[in-house]
């Protein structure tokens, strides 16, 4: 008789994703291969992939695809990482030309094994995808530093056009399903950049146990250190090893989310089952 793991749960129709096909979706995965390039959109298993490589964009993952940290949420490897490749950033300067990206997404694992955390090598990519495509704006998805002022303000001092850190859930469910990250040092990061005058973005996962009032809570607490950018998505679990989904919300309720969120004051909010926090993303450069 078949079994089925109790922490798998059947997905709404809702959530249900069509298969990623297409000839856009075929050049960008050639390249991403060719260049041999790390995203996101595959090592984070993305619900939007097929969407988002249809349109010719990519959320290219530097410094390695192995991260020193092991959040219960997240689908990228865990474990030591090789040494940095510094001609990655040269790599992933050239694809964006070679796909004619408008507007590109860099995020990377986490690299506690470095001594500024790899935010020299974060400087080094934006600059490097500036010189090569002065017509292309960026999106930094930047780990938290482990909070170093000066580690976050090499990314800053870049200039991408939005820098966004992700909460990724409300203050009590912090501590179970993120490793060394911090909710308060998380907001302070946001906080960072804010001030730059850069515009600041995070994001949150529904699905894992928050109420309604810890929801809103979390959107006082980003818009009280400036940011201006939320994404609000379902979590999945990416194995049964990972933590369970608690809930799936409806569309409805990520609806009226996005209504509160916009009422409360931030410029931009994305929220509906299947966003993630570079969904879209061209649609949050802000002029300042």
């Amino acid at each position: 008789m078949e079994t089925r793991n109790k922490n798998i749960r059947r997905l709404p129709q809702w959530m249900k994703m069509q298969m990623p096909k297409g000839e856009s979706y075929s050049k960008v995965k050639n390249t991403v291969k060719k260049h041999n390039l790390h995203t996101i959109c595959t090592s984070g298993n993305c619900p939007n992939i097929g969407d988002c490589w249809n349109r010719g964009t990519a959320t290219f993952m530097i410094l390695g695809e192995i991260c020193t940290r092991s959040c219960k949420f997240c689908g990228v490897k865990t474990g030591k990482p090789l040494p940095v490749d510094w001609d990655e950033s040269n790599r992933i300067a050239e694809s964006v030309k070679l796909m004619n990206v408008k507007h590109c997404v860099i995020t990377s694992v986490d690299r506690d094994d470095l001594d500024d955390g790899g935010a020299a090598f974060w400087a080094d990519t934006i600059k490097k995808i500036k010189i090569l495509n002065p017509g292309t704006t960026i999106e930094a998805l930047i780990p938290d530093f482990d909070g170093v002022e000066k580690d976050i303000h090499q990314v800053i001092e870049a200039n991408p056009e939005v820098i966004s850190h992700n909460l990724e859930t409300v203050e009590r469910l912090a501590p179970q399903i993120r490793t060394r990250a911090k909710y308060r040092r998380s907001l302070q990061v946001i906080g960072q950049i804010a001030k730059s005058g850069l515009t600041a973005k995070s994001g949150i996962m529904l699905g894992l146990g928050e109420i309604e009032e810890e929801i809103v809570q979390t959107m006082d607490d980003l818009l009280s250190v400036g940011c201006e950018v939320m994404t609000i998505g379902q979590y999945l679990a990416p194995t049964a090893d990972h933590m369970p989904v608690v809930k799936y919300v409806t569309p409805e309720k990520f609806e009226e989310y996005k209504k509160i969120g916009l009422e409360k004051g931030f410029r931009f909010v994305e929220s509906s089952p299947l966003v993630r926090s570079s969904y879209r993303a061209e649609n949050h450069v802000c002029s300042n």
